[in-house]
């Protein structure tokens, strides 16, 4: 069942409805307003405008990259899986 739950990025109030817990759905506004902070902080060249573009940038660069990482442990899991199964069949 959605529910709504206010929260605040930048100072700005937003209204979200979603299916998930409060608390992850409060874990979540909390990094994209901390990505926002950090990057308003950072870049004083950078219109108020742009920040959410840039954060949502930065969002998906980082999410990339842990994909790449866990696809690359998965494979990894993976081989030595098949490994270690061929060496209990030769031993069996």
């Amino acid at each position: 069942m959605k529910r709504a739950l206010d929260i605040e990025i930048l100072g700005q109030k937003f209204t979200i409805s979603s299916d998930a817990e409060e608390g992850y759905m409060l874990k979540v506004a909390g990094y994209v307003d901390e990505k926002m902070q950090e990057l308003l902080e950072s870049t004083k060249s950078v219109t108020r405008s742009n920040i959410g573009m840039l954060a949502a940038l930065n969002i998906a660069d980082e999410y990339h990259r842990l994909k790449d990482t866990h696809e690359a442990v998965l494979s990894r899991l993976n081989q030595l899986s098949k490994k270690l199964s061929m060496t209990l069949t030769e031993e069996g």
